[in-house]
């Protein structure tokens, strides 16, 4: 998922597949617009359907079986370019003409590639378990004897009727006939849609900080090749609503005939006030309505009802009956209590009511409409049930609707309508959506509150409120007959374009409505938004909120939760002026689009000129832009300069932003910084913009998991993504590049050794170690101190990473990996490797070494050196680590043990098969105390350089974590500390 950059990854070397799954082409149209087939209900044994070959219910996750297994794990492992170069290593060896033996070589390769398939068995293995699970579970199938029996999930096949009872899972896609509710209706939850098999290499998925205990949701790793890359993003683009909000919407205030009603104080009225540094809060609408915070304390206390929280005594208790416009109040709510598809839900025992509904809005809706007289408690396919407060005569009826047709809501259309017959055969259409796409709709007699509607409907967005408009028209017979012909042929059309036709005809009857008022809603920040983004912001991230909000709604929220803070000036690009309106008005496109394009090229100019000019003086930015100047601004032509501006802000809103766009600005950040970017978002509307983000992150919210499914992360809530970057991507981000910088060293300072004892035989080909050293030596000798370096290492505790966020900049500016950091490495690895050749060769020449006086051999001398290297970069690892634990002391000593223990062993056996290493230890190295001296003064002299160096600089030229290591260890007290996290950008 790189950028420009395009970054490889090792999963990616591969080079060629195999094993393509082979589907007839009529199963792969199976979804598609217009692709249609023939079931047979109940006679799955019909002989037309078994020739259709439907597959069965089978579910298998699984990459192997137990016959495939070896052999394509085995081509698995050999994709790997590694693999091939020590698989023709291996065989070179087999010739005469090979320095090392054949097994040295080849037992090495076995190890590792014998490791790696065990491990896919494994998972695999659990995998099919989880099949095993999955396949076994019970449902009831209808059978020739007029009863249900149960059967496993794997035994159904196509045209099986299954009973499902409440609140089970399905177990494959079905299409319902009939349910217990009247009319057979049914409502389906989705949120559990998740294909993941919960396998993954890391402390992420343990960490219990950022767990969740209200939905019981820990942090979960869907990968583990991208934890080096949380420690570099230079960018979040975030959704808003569900994952800076609750998703969980209170119904507060509404507009009705041009009256404001609702006297409860937002979160963003809160902030708002605060930024005005005005102790009291002026709500919407007249002068009676004004109200002071602590006002809401005391509504707080009353009992909550979940998605209501409106407090107003003018209409609440029934007591709109004696406002002025009681009627349109009436209609108000009553368009609330039926225009929607929420399906009620009535416990038998309590006789309580409770909605299930596609969308929190719909549910606050319909909870709003019964606490103020009008609850809608019965539904089926064509008529929907009230119980009503009748403002004649003051008392609760039950009023009947004939639900004629439903328009249903769309991304596009941006509004719903629902066409319904009441009891005095009025046909009625009742609409609410986006003011957008409604005051164009409405009819010239119904605009008669239209201007304070908008007032107030520009106030509600900026308590950062989410509203929609609320209207209705009375239909005539005749024109709803002709109207309904065309719309019911649309539907029943099957062709590609059937969506556009049910649009185009719903388009039709939408109109000329009579506006009644405007609800307003609350979608509250989640706990901790503002704390995090600000300790994002510290740690030198760019923070882009991508909203289809209005730009009044995105700019309070931006302040609510710190996104946008008051020194900070503010830019905003929109197209809409008053010309440009009017051009809209006149209905030419041409002109439209030159001059909308001309305004934006002008605007985003004098942004990038607003910013050169005050580069002397210490300023942010705050860069706020609405979907119409986006879609221009995404143009070839403006990108480049739009991307100069928007970087140079320290946040961006992007207002009104459609799915598409949200991921087109994320290509356009990732490819056009060359940066690391993060897309974080909870619902299915986000997936492209996870999807084109180098990391994704999913939050496991309530609007299902296509979000969770399509991420790398998923987390609970907003605020945990500040544990996930500036700690656990800041640890995995270092103990990588430590990682690959060791890597360097270690095989340098073993590799030059041999390149020295060449110079010195005056390369004569002979070896100056064992070939069974040689294969050892990544093997079992260096590379479990390597393995915990990986995974426990920690510069400094999860508290300092939170307490100082600016050590987050270590990775985005890749300063642990940068090429003066590998070379730095490597430069140690040659001065050790030359410190161990030459020291141990001068240490030995004209020495007598063994009791009966003779010299060191070449064996001897092969195992003083080898035994100098293993010492040299295991204490390396011991002096480079920070936090040590038990696995990391036994890693380090114990890789040196082996050594020595399998120099005995090996030693011991034949001469034929140990060669120079045959009792070595025992009878020459162990006995001698020339030997340990030796080993001793070499490893000091070659830790020496790299000692010396850290010392010095720590003291004069302090890394950012040798600051915080100091001050832990000195106890420096908070204002010092206060004074660090300011500097520590130019520390760096």
């Amino acid at each position: 998922m790189a950028g420009g950059r395009r970054k490889m990854r090792f999963s990616k070397l591969y080079s060629f597949s195999c094993m393509k799954c082979s589907l007839r082409e009529e199963h792969s149209q199976i979804g598609k617009r217009g692709f249609s087939r023939i079931v047979y209900c109940n006679d799955p044994d019909n002989p037309e359907q078994v020739q259709l070959k439907y597959r069965g219910n089978y579910v298998s996750t699984t990459k192997y079986t137990a016959i495939n297994f070896i052999p394509k794990s085995l081509f698995e492992q050999f994709r790997r370019v590694a693999n091939i170069y020590f698989l023709v290593v291996a065989c070179v060896s087999f010739s005469p003409l090979a320095p090392y033996t054949a097994s040295s070589i080849l037992a090495p390769l076995l190890v590792v590639i014998g490791a790696t398939m065990a491990k896919e068995g494994i998972e695999d293995w659990r995998r099919k378990r989880q099949d095993i699970e999955a396949n076994n579970r019970k449902v009831n199938v209808y059978t020739e004897n007029h009863t249900f029996q149960e059967t496993r999930w794997r035994s159904l096949r196509v045209g099986d009727l299954i009973k499902v009872h409440k609140d089970e899972y399905f177990p494959a896609d079905l299409l319902l006939l009939s349910s217990s509710y009247e009319d057979g209706i049914c409502y389906v939850e989705t949120s559990n849609l998740d294909g993941e098999t919960n396998l993954k290499s890391i402390f992420i998925n343990q960490d219990r900080e950022m767990y969740y205990e209200e939905t019981d949701k820990p942090a979960h790793a869907r990968t583990s090749n991208l934890n080096e890359e949380l420690g570099q993003v230079d960018t979040i683009l975030s959704d808003k609503t569900g994952t800076l909000t609750c998703n969980s919407m209170e119904f507060v205030k509404c507009s009705i005939a041009g009256v404001a009603y609702g006297r409860v104080v937002t979160e963003i009225e809160r902030a708002l006030a605060k930024r005005k540094r005005d102790g009291a809060v002026q709500e919407v609408g007249d002068a009676s309505n004004d109200v002071e915070e602590s006002n809401d304390t005391a509504v707080n206390l009353e009992i909550s009802i979940k998605g209501f929280n409106f407090k107003d005594e003018r209409i609440m208790n029934g007591q709109w009956v004696h406002e002025p416009h009681q009627d349109m109040i009436q209609k108000f709510f009553r368009v609330l209590a039926i225009c929607h598809t929420v399906i009620p839900d009535v416990n038998k025992k309590t006789g309580e009511i409770s909605y299930e509904a596609e969308s929190p809005d719909e549910a606050a809706f319909v909870i709003a409409a019964r606490e103020l007289g009008f609850q809608f408690f019965e539904r089926t396919q064509s008529r929907i049930t009230l119980h009503e407060l009748d403002h004649r005569s003051g008392k609760v009826v039950d009023r009947s609707y004939q639900l004629l047709h439903v328009l249903e809501f769309s991304s596009s259309r941006k509004r719903m309508s629902v066409i319904v017959k009441n009891a005095e055969n009025q046909l009625l259409l009742l609409c609410k959506g986006a003011d957008s796409v409604m005051f164009e709709r409405l009819s010239k007699d119904g605009r008669a509150f239209e201007g304070i509607t908008r007032e107030h409907l520009r106030q509600y967005a900026e308590a950062g409120l989410r509203t929609l408009i609320v209207a209705y028209r009375e239909l005539d017979e005749e024109e709803f007959q002709s109207w309904e012909q065309e719309f019911l042929n649309a539907q029943a059309s099957v062709t590609a374009d059937r969506d556009a036709l049910v649009d185009a005809a719903a388009d039709k009857i939408e109109k000329d409505l009579i506006l009644l008022g405007v609800t307003a809603v609350e979608d509250k920040l989640q706990k901790g938004v503002p704390e995090c983004i600000d300790k994002l912001a510290k740690a030198g991230i760019k923070i882009w909120v991508l909203t289809g909000d209005k730009m009044e709604t995105a700019i309070n929220i931006g302040y609510a939760c710190s996104l946008l803070r008051p020194d900070m000036r503010q830019i905003i690009i929109t197209l809409d002026s008053q010309d440009i309106l009017d051009l809209e008005n006149q209905g030419n496109k041409e002109t439209v689009a030159k001059v909308s394009h001309d305004s934006i090229t002008k605007q985003i100019r004098e942004g990038i000129s607003q910013i050169s000019s005050s580069k002397e003086i210490t300023a942010s930015f705050g860069l706020i832009i609405d979907g119409k100047s986006l879609s221009f601004a995404l143009d070839k032509k403006l990108e480049k300069s739009f991307l100069e501006l928007a970087i140079s802000c320290a946040s961006v809103i992007c207002c009104r932003s459609t799915p598409k766009q949200k991921a087109l600005v994320t290509r356009l950040v990732k490819v056009g910084t060359h940066q690391n970017t993060l897309a974080i978002g909870d619902g299915a509307n986000d997936v492209s913009m996870l999807q084109e983000a180098d990391v994704g992150v999913g939050i496991s919210g309530v609007e299902g998991m296509q979000a969770v499914m399509s991420s790398d992360y998923a987390i609970a809530q907003f605020r945990f993504l500040e544990r996930l970057l500036l700690v656990h991507g800041h640890w995995c981000y270092r103990r990588i590049s430590m990682m690959l910088c060791y890597f360097f060293y270690k095989n340098l300072a073993f590799g030059l050794t041999l390149f020295w004892f060449e110079g010195f035989a005056s390369f004569s080909g002979r070896p100056a170690y064992n070939d069974w050293y040689m294969s050892l030596y990544n093997v079992f000798f260096t590379s479990l101190p390597v393995i915990a370096l990986g995974v426990f290492d920690q510069d400094v505790s999860a508290r300092l990473c939170l307490e100082f966020p600016k050590l987050y900049e270590e990775g985005t500016k890749n300063i642990l990996f940068s090429w003066p950091r590998i070379l730095g490495w490597m430069l140690n690895g040659v001065i050790c490797s030359m410190i161990i050749f030459f020291g141990t060769n001068n240490s030995i020449v004209h020495h007598v070494f063994r009791k009966d006086g003779q010299p060191v051999d070449y064996g001897v001398f092969g195992v003083i050196m080898y035994t100098c290297v293993v010492w040299t970069v295991n204490c390396q690892m011991a002096v480079s680590i920070n936090y040590f634990t038990w696995i990391q002391h036994f890693f380090i000593w114990g890789s040196i043990a082996i050594w020595y223990v399998f120099l005995a062993v090996y030693g011991s056996l034949s001469p034929i098969i140990s060669t120079t290493a045959y009792q070595i230890l025992v009878e020459a190295c162990a006995p001698s105390p020339f030997y340990w001296l030796v080993t001793l003064l070499v490893v000091v002299s070659s830790l020496l350089p790299y000692v010396t160096y850290r010392a010095f600089q720590t003291e004069f030229r302090p890394m950012y974590h040798d600051q915080i290591q100091r001050i832990r260890f000195e106890g420096l007290n908070s204002d010092f500390t206060e004074e660090f996290n300011g500097r520590g950008k130019e520390k760096i």
